[in-house]
């Protein structure tokens, strides 16, 4: 029979917050596969765990990947961790994850702490439902979009950021939010210097402007508490399908790739092409 895959949620820096389910499995485990093995040893040492530590992080090539497929066959527990949190969330854990269910591995998560879940709890937002954005690229066009998704989002916004980018977020969010959005930002969440700070985007922007944060950072962002109106794609639908129809595509081809590029209802992708000289 193969091992199992447990996927197990260790502390944000609280080692109290640690569930005696996770240090049990992490003490009789065979493998732990760690995004940061040097954070995971500190830990493992903490609870008198011997296991065998492997590195498993975004740049981990196919074979470790491999390997440890290969040890879940031959009948050997693996328990994948984080840095802090729960794996899989803004970490390459869901590759090793898919990769066990496509193969029948059992897979049991051990839960546990998570950035998003405890800022969330103590922002004083509606947190019913929320968007989880985790962290925007640092420029370009898919940043742009990111940005103008959680500005116009109805339910909160969950993002990760950098220290040394929290302002320029701030900044990025008061333009196209509005000055006078509430914002919560989560910082060292469960650590000696822990600190949940709320207000406008403005009154924050100017707060961390003067006293630069440090330690991880989870920014809430207050939802407009409507649904966004749908964007007018009309000029973009226009000016791909004109490109297309040049290339000699047909009409009845051309609506269908408008309707799946943009998600444009297929009636009236097709109307739109239709109408072009």
């Amino acid at each position: 029979m193969s091992g199992t895959l447990f996927v197990v949620a260790t502390p944000l820096g609280n080692l109290g917050d640690l569930s005696a389910r996770a240090a049990e499995v992490l003490r009789t485990v065979s493998v732990v596969a760690a995004e940061d093995t040097r954070h995971t040893r500190g830990l493992l040492s903490h609870l008198g765990a011997a296991p065998t530590l492997l590195s498993f992080h975004a740049y981990s090539q196919d074979r470790r990947l491999e390997g440890l497929l290969a040890m879940l066959r031959d009948g050997r527990d693996v328990a994948l961790v984080t840095d802090a949190g729960t794996p899989g969330v803004s970490d390459p854990g869901a590759e090793l994850v898919a990769a066990a269910r496509g193969e029948d591995i059992a897979v049991v998560p051990i839960p546990g702490p998570s950035a998003v879940a405890a800022a969330l709890s103590a922002s004083g937002l509606p947190a019913d439902r929320y968007l989880f954005l985790g962290f925007l690229p640092r420029k370009g066009r898919e940043r742009a979009r990111l940005l103008g998704r959680a500005a116009a989002e109805e339910w909160s916004v969950v993002m990760f950021e950098a220290p040394g980018r929290l302002v320029p977020l701030l900044q990025d969010l008061g333009e196209l939010a509005g000055q006078e959005r509430r914002v919560v930002v989560a910082r060292e969440l469960t650590k000696l210097h822990e600190e949940l700070r709320a207000g406008t985007i403005a009154a924050l922007t100017d707060y961390y402007s003067g006293i630069a944060p440090r330690g991880e950072v989870t920014v809430v962002l207050e939802g407009t508490g409507a649904p966004a109106e749908p964007a007018d794609r009309t000029d973009e639908a226009v000016e791909q399908a004109t490109a297309m129809l040049a290339e000699g595509l047909t009409r009845r081809e051309v609506a269908r790739r408008i309707t799946e590029s943009l998600g444009i209802p297929r009636n009236d992708a097709y109307r739109l092409v239709m109408g072009l000289p």
